[in-house]
């Protein structure tokens, strides 16, 4: 009988705010530990929650960004368990009436387009963090209290690779709304796991094994790497599969068991007593809704149809905003967009990673990359000596034009001087020019090189190609 992995994926990521969910203490990675601490925070008694509004409207934001369900009403609730990293004993969080219903995120996997289904998006607040050393361990509570998005999938993965790229859609996603800077080495993003095996066909879904934690994403596909193989060799070997919860060892490559997975009745959860229901206005959800941007993926379909771009240029202007925004700003002034594009991409982004310049600290104006392209296309300068006047743009901030003619730069293509330049070259070189006449196409090039020498790179190399094949071979 073949089996099926079914995945579904809790994706715990922390908002953009200045301050924690439910009072006024900083949101701020690395600080001293426990210096990021109020009575509210850290569950003192006699203290009261109050909620911090640019967190619900972040979790709004990302509902519509995610293509949810924003109900007009919203609870928070208690879900109590003891870990030594919640001060309080309870974490608040929502179930019965969360902030976002249903939803989607559309992306692509190896050229294909995908979608997994999004159960809810609901928000709740971080716990500390605890260390352990040689001889005791200790727990930092500045995490605590920070307002934190749980996003659950319905189990619509089906592979490793999948789970993959679903994660990283969702964080571009996240990122592109500025709903989270997603920093996974400061723990902005994390991850639980929910595996489980089935016959093939079939829609009943097997026992549930919860993987814990994943603070990577890369992380994720190795367990899962693991996991699936594991299961199916257990259900092949006529064990059964139980409902666990079980740790990724990222060194050993292996997941451990660590408890029998918790139902939610097992966290008695009730409404939060001091936490009245959330209910927004309708003049409160339009002025959310003015933040929602345009996504990832429908961004690079926009660039590959509005401006022609293949699919690896399209994907670099997604993957980088900025530079993508710099693309646009300046195919909008005219020009051939894809040659446009090669610039940026291969002489712009470069340049400015050799430089350490910031994009907007570019000196010259988007026109005058419109400028030198057309120059190209129009044969006044050849494509190598385009790269010299890049270079010196780049530098002075001048016009193309400017650059040309203050540096004589214009291109040759007058047939009796190239002809001079082709007869030297030949006289030179006749080995190589033998080699031509006897049917070797590859000297051709060489002999073209040695008249872009002869004249300082300015003759027009699609002429010079054509004369040197009428002299040697008439």
């Amino acid at each position: 009988m073949e089996y099926e992995p079914i995945i579904g994926l809790e994706t715990h990521v922390q908002l953009k705010t200045q301050s924690k969910m439910w009072c006024g203490c900083a949101n701020q990675y690395g600080a001293e530990p426990n210096t990021q601490v109020c009575p509210v925070c850290l569950g003192m008694p006699g203290v009261l929650p109050v909620p911090n509004e640019e967190a619900l409207r972040l979790t709004a934001l990302t509902g519509y960004l995610l293509h949810c369900e924003l109900p007009g009403h919203v609870e928070f609730d208690r879900k109590n368990y003891f870990y030594p990293d919640v001060a309080k004993n309870y974490q608040l969080t929502q179930l019965a009436h969360p902030s976002t219903l249903g939803g989607y995120v559309d992306f692509e996997m190896k050229g294909e387009p995908m979608r997994v289904r999004i159960t809810r998006a609901h928000l709740e607040e971080d716990v500390g963090k605890s260390f352990h050393f040689d001889r005791q361990s200790g727990v930092d509570f500045n995490r605590g209290g920070v307002p934190l998005l749980e996003i659950v999938s319905e189990p619509d993965i089906t592979s490793a690779d999948m789970a993959h790229a679903y994660l990283n859609a969702l964080k571009d996603i996240l990122v592109y709304g500025k709903i989270s800077d997603c920093d996974m080495e400061k723990g902005m993003v994390r991850c639980d796991v929910n595996i489980s095996v089935r016959p093939k066909g079939s829609s009943t879904l097997g026992a549930k094994v919860e993987i814990k934690n994943m603070n990577s994403f890369s992380g994720v596909r190795r367990a899962l790497q693991y996991e699936i193989p594991r299961q199916l060799e257990a259900i092949r070997n006529g064990e059964t599969i139980h409902q666990e919860t079980r740790r990724w060892d990222d060194v050993a490559g292996i997941t451990e068991s660590m408890r029998t997975k918790e139902d939610a009745h097992d966290y008695r959860y009730f409404p939060c007593p001091d936490l009245v229901p959330f209910e927004p206005s309708k003049e409160w959800f339009e002025q959310v809704q003015q933040g929602v941007v345009e996504l990832p993926l429908d961004r690079k379909k926009r660039f590959m149809d509005q401006y022609q771009l293949p699919d690896g240029d399209a994907e670099v202007f997604v993957n980088d905003v900025a530079l993508g925004d710099y693309f646009e700003e300046t195919a909008q002034r005219g020009g051939n967009p894809k040659a446009l594009a090669n610039w940026v991409i291969n002489n712009l982004r470069a340049n400015l990673v050799e430089t350490q310049t910031h994009l907007k600290d570019v000196s010259f104006a988007p026109e005058h990359l419109v400028e030198l392209t057309e120059l190209v296309e129009s044969g006044k300068i050849s494509s190598k000596i385009a790269q010299t006047v890049f270079s010196e743009m780049f530098q002075t901030g001048q016009s193309p034009s400017t650059i040309v003619e203050e540096k004589g730069l214009i291109q040759v293509s007058d047939s009796s001087a190239i002809e001079q330049f082709c007869d030297q070259a030949i006289e030179a070189n006749p080995g190589p020019a033998e080699d031509y006449r006897q049917g070797k196409d590859a000297a051709l090039n060489f002999l073209k090189g040695q008249v872009m020498k002869l004249s300082r790179g300015k003759a027009n190399p699609s002429l010079v190609g054509e004369m040197l094949h009428q002299k040697l071979r008439p």
